[in-house]
Order: structure tokens, then sequence, then C-alpha cells
């Protein structure tokens, strides 16, 4: 089994009486998205910055390639490329110069992977910040991060003020990052972009770890809501005893998870009027936790 290269053990952050993350442990592996999911307030920003060692944290520690971020901040994080939520760039360079003097940072020259990205993210990299909207600068930051080969990307929200044509291809370039191996760690309240990515996700409420799920099980499922225009069927697919609940009102409302033949055989033999046939999604259990 591969060993992960970010780890949180019993990770937790008090601001005097306030609890801003509250004993969270958590593990990322190389080729691995993991999104963290929560409304504001949750306690995933806080999480990231203490991941990164800008932060002190009150119990716990967190670890990167091994390296303890608070106690070895600096190798820790030549390990990390980072997005953060609110941006400070330098204007009076141009995108290039940014993205080249981030990279030298590293001890590392840029290549031709500059202009290939700036292409596919539709950045004019060579005009300077101080013309560019605010999504541009997204994208110019966006381009600094995933231009590094590291072993690990954290993103704050990394989608804020991106077209939904651009959201797209961000989502693509994690997917890119994670074939690479990779290991990538997200923050995110818009569930699509979660599901689309992530391996697994870890859900905040109030600064606490409430569930981690599997997006490989998640993504068996089926959600089926139809309307039956005869009598209502009492057994499910496989032979399963349906509850009292999944037919009322000559409506079906229920989730399945097995192959997706048995679903629609059985389906062909209920009397149907209407039907919707969706991956089950988080939108339950985020539900659960967030209302």
């Amino acid at each position: 089994m591969t060993e992960p290269i970010l780890v949180t053990e019993n990770l937790t952050k008090d601001y005097g009486s306030f609890r801003a993350l509250s004993a969270l442990t958590l593990s990322v592996a190389p080729g691995e998205v993991v999104g963290l999911l929560g409304p504001n307030g949750s306690g995933k920003s806080t999480a990231l910055r203490l991941m990164l060692g800008f932060l002190r944290p009150t119990i716990g520690r967190a670890t990167v390639g091994g390296f303890d971020c608070w106690l070895d901040s600096v190798e820790a994080r030549k390990r990390v490329a980072y997005l953060p939520g609110e941006l400070r760039l330098y204007d009076t360079m141009t995108g290039r110069r940014l993205v080249t003097f981030l990279t030298q940072l590293r001890g590392d020259t840029p290549g031709t992977e500059v202009d290939d990205l700036a292409r596919k993210l539709d950045i004019d990299i060579d005009r300077p910040l101080t013309q560019m909207s605010s999504g541009m600068k997204r994208k110019v930051a966006l381009l600094a991060v995933l231009v590094p080969k590291v072993p690990l990307i954290i993103l704050d929200e990394p989608t804020n003020t991106l077209d939904p044509t651009m959201r797209d291809e961000l989502l693509d370039q994690l997917k890119s990052a994670r074939d690479r191996g990779q290991a990538v760690l997200f923050s995110s309240h818009v569930l699509q972009e979660v599901e689309a990515v992530c391996d697994r996700v870890a859900v905040l409420r109030r600064g606490a770890l409430v569930h981690v799920q599997e997006m490989s099980a998640l993504r068996e499922g089926r959600v089926v809501s139809a309307r039956l225009t005869g009598t209502a069927p009492l057994i499910g697919p496989g032979g399963s005893e349906l509850g009292a609940n999944t037919v009322a009102d000559g409506r079906l409302q229920m989730t399945f998870r097995g192959p997706l033949p048995v679903l629609l055989d059985w389906l062909a033999k209920q009397p149907l009027a209407d039907l919707v046939i969706e991956p089950q999604g988080l939108s339950p259990i985020y539900k659960k936790f967030h209302g």
C-alpha cells in the first residue's frame, strides 16, 4: 500500500475559547484527489493553513512527506503547491514573470508546459496583472500551482471567480495531476465539483470531521424516481422487499446499488408512466449534516 504524502493526527486549532478545528485525522495518498466539503465556517481553510505550517496547531500535528508542517515547515512546503482562497499577487509583474519567479524559488525553470497550459486556461500570460480581471488573476495563480510537479497540490476554493468552462478545465487538470501520481487536496462547497473529480470526500461541520465518503461506493448507487399507472410493486430489483415509504401516492422513490441491467430489467416489468434514473450523488449525505 502506498504511504500517504499528507497525514494529520488529531489536528486541532483554538482561538481563545473558540475551537476552529477539532481533532482532524485524515490522510491523502499519491495519485488521490480528496475534497474537503462544508459551508463557510466549517473549518476548511483553517485545516489547510495548519497543513501548510501557516498556523501553529493547538493540539496534534500534520506532516507532508514525513516532515512536520510546523516544526519543519520549509521542508514540508517544498513538497506542496498551494492556491489560497484569497489571492495576493505581485501586480507589477506579467503573468509569465510571476509564474517564472515562483517556479525559480523552487530551484526549477518552467518549460513549454507554461504556454500549453495557458492556452488551455485561456490566459494572455504576457499581460501585466494590473490589467487583468479577478478571474484572469486566479487563472494565473492556478497556472503557477499546476506547473510545478510537486507531490501535493492544495487548493482552497479553487473555482472561485472561474466561468463554467474554466471550472471544467481545472477539474480536468486535477484529474491529470492524479494520473501523474500527484496527490490533490482541495476545499469546496460545490457538490458537483467534488463529485466530478474526488476519490474521497471529507465532510466538515463546525470544525469537526463528521463523515468520510469513498466516491467509488457512492458512484455505484442509482436514485430512481418514477410515476406509476398501476399496482405498486412489493418486491424490488434482485428480490429485495421494498420499504413502506418507497411507494406513495403513485410514485416510486428508491436507491439501488448493483448491476444496472438488473435494475433496468426490473423496471421494464413495472407499470411506469414516467421515469428518472440519476447517480446517487453527495446531496443526501451533505443534507444529513448541513440541512
